[in-house]
């Protein structure tokens, strides 16, 4: 019988979580993939959040990971308060549409809300998220500017229903994710993985739509 097995990730899985990023990203949203590159880099971040790097295994075999960092939301007072953003969020592509990259999201919901977290807010497909829990961040009030428009791919997830009490918030990420506007470095970093084609697929088009649309105010 098959065994599955979520778990932190060591440091002896890094090898095996880039290849599998690599391989689900290879594509996807850009000619080739830069999301190994952003794991490798995340790892050593300070708003790395090392409790809630999570691996699944099938038999043993790292087949999904998810890891997040630490993200800010300040509201028109200034208050700010620390969330997570999770993100690169993979499971192997044999074994997508199986419910697993459910468990896996629920698991690490479980595990933010243990260490104190009450909100994850994402950049992603709204039809990959909105069964899971996530809103449009209008719904929220939240955008990354206050009284700005509402990005259609920003997404908010309350651990802690209206935790978020109604008021404007303005979503501050982290930075980890600078490291990948190096396209050299990136890169150089690829060139150590077997070669792999880049070229343009139709889910590129999509997340451009995406992520350079609002919700209307």
């Amino acid at each position: 019988m098959n065994k599955l097995t979520i778990r932190l990730e060591a440091e002896n899985d890094y090898k095996a979580v880039e290849e599998l990023t690599r391989e689900s990203f290879w594509n996807l949203y850009k000619p080739g993939a830069d999301e190994h590159y952003y794991v490798h880099m995340m790892r050593q971040h300070p708003d790395f959040v090392s409790e809630l790097a999570f691996v699944l295994e099938l038999d043993g075999r790292i087949i999904g990971s998810i890891m997040y960092t630490k993200a800010w939301l300040e509201d028109e007072n200034g208050n700010r308060k620390e969330i997570v953003s999770f993100g690169p969020f993979c499971i192997a592509p044999e074994y997508q549409r199986q419910k697993l990259g459910k468990m896996l999201i629920e698991h690490s919901f479980d595990a933010a809300r243990k260490i104190g977290y009450d909100t994850v807010i994402i950049f992603g497909n709204p039809g990959n998220y909105a069964g899971r829990g996530f809103v449009s961040c209008k719904r929220k009030n939240v955008s990354f500017v206050v009284d700005s428009n509402y990005p259609t791919a920003l997404l908010v997830c309350e651990l802690i229903p209206n935790v978020l009490d109604g008021r404007k918030w303005m979503y501050i990420p982290s930075t980890a994710a600078d490291c990948c506007e190096d396209s050299a470095a990136v890169d150089a970093f690829d060139a150590k993985f077997p070669p792999k084609e880049k070229k343009w697929m139709p889910s590129q088009e999509e997340f451009y739509i995406y992520s350079h649309s609002s919700v209307v105010r």
